[in-house]
């Protein structure tokens, strides 16, 4: 369980070090990006964090699960990614 969280972590973490580049490519794919990005962070981070010390672990994972979900259909649409980037977006 602990290396899911980490996942999640450092995905979190790296929004927030990388802010102005993260909120640029949210912004080419979805809308209200000062509302998401901010959410997206909480959800990464503190979800990561919860899971990690194992604070109602199956809610915080649900929660995960469901971000992981609509990210994959809502962002990382690999489906309609060029070729070139299709991998990255699977992995994603």
């Amino acid at each position: 369980m602990l290396l899911l969280a980490l996942i999640f972590i450092m995905s979190g973490f790296g929004k927030i070090t990388g802010y102005e580049g993260t909120a640029q490519y949210m912004a080419m794919k979805l809308p209200m990006v000062g509302v998401l990005l901010p959410l997206t962070i909480l959800v990464e981070l503190g979800g990561g964090i919860l899971l990690a010390i194992g604070y109602k672990a199956r809610w915080v994972g649900l929660v995960l699960a469901g971000f992981t979900l609509l990210a994959g259909l809502l962002f990382h649409d690999y489906w309609n990614a060029e070729a070139a980037q299709r991998m990255g977006q699977y992995i994603n």
